[in-house]
């Protein structure tokens, strides 16, 4: 064994650790999910396996999806009206994390419970719009939006940090994939390939609106506190990496501006972030 090796695995697990705290929360008990190669709905050779096991791009991907899915004035009033995602911006980031955690990488198990959790949550969460509109977190179109803005944020975020080159059949296969967690959420029509959903997210452009309540959410989640004074800097790249993947329209409905002159260190900074968490991940899974 080199000497490099045991000057770098100190550093390797003190990364590991930062990022497994972000995640899982200890003072409720949690653990790091443990992948199940054989007992999953997924399993290595998946796309899905690929695409969700990257830390960096999914905390980019997930930041990305949370401002297109406060687009939407129904899922919006969801979270408004019925959830803590106020007065705990980390703890719902860090529970939507870890629900893609266990369905993506535990056992059959544990994602069907998961999903049943989700659905029962689901059940108690309508009101009316501010319009008088009656809206349900079990709404079948609504969830819809949820899953295809998740599944193109994520999968965006993969290609521009990790795989650039992915091709189009892997594309396609990592959005039939993810429509196995849609369809069990009981969202429809749920997309199975990459032109349905990007056919999907057109469709849904004009339900789209922005008013204060959606300006005051981005607020929050681009401006939380970090974790930490190391994490802030990272923190920062992250979310104006986010808002560099956002679609033009999108950015535009927000009122961001996106890094401008700054992409290529956004970009570049990024794509460093990825590949340090990646070393880092290794020592893991050797």
């Amino acid at each position: 064994m080199s000497p490099l090796h045991f000057l770098s695995a100190p550093v390797k697990r003190r990364l590991v650790g930062q990022v497994r705290g972000l995640f899982n929360d200890q003072e409720r008990g949690e653990t790091p999910v443990v992948r199940r190669p054989d007992d999953g709905l997924f399993g290595p050779r998946s796309v899905c396996w690929r695409v969700h096991g990257d830390v960096t791009t999914m905390m980019v991907g997930g930041v990305a999806a949370l401002l297109l899915q406060m687009l939407h004035p129904a899922v919006l009033a969801g979270v408004w009206d019925h959830s803590a995602f106020r007065g705990d911006m980390i703890g719902r980031l860090r529970r939507t994390a870890r629900f893609i955690a266990v369905t993506g990488f535990s056992s059959r198990e544990d994602a069907a419970a998961a999903i049943a959790k989700v659905r029962e949550v689901h059940t108690r969460v309508k009101g009316i719009l501010p319009d008088g509109t009656p809206y349900s977190a079990d709404d079948p179109h609504l969830l819809a939006w949820v899953h295809v803005s998740e599944a193109v944020s994520f999968l965006d975020a993969w290609i521009r940090y990790a795989e650039p080159r992915m091709s189009m059949a892997d594309q396609d296969r990592y959005f039939a994939e993810f429509a196995l967690i849609a369809e069990a959420l009981g969202a429809d029509p749920v997309p199975r390939t990459r032109a349905a959903a990007e056919a999907l997210v057109t469709a849904f452009r004009s339900e789209l609106k922005v008013d204060e309540r959606t300006r005051e959410v981005a607020r929050m989640v681009l401006e939380q506190p970090a974790p930490s004074l190391a994490a802030k800097p990272f923190q920062l790249l992250t979310f104006e990496a986010a808002i560099d993947l956002l679609p033009d329209w999108a950015r535009a409905m927000h009122g961001l501006s996106g890094p401008g002159l700054a992409r290529p260190v956004v970009r570049g900074g990024t794509w460093g972030l990825a590949g340090t968490l990646r070393w880092a991940f290794d020592l893991e899974r050797r």
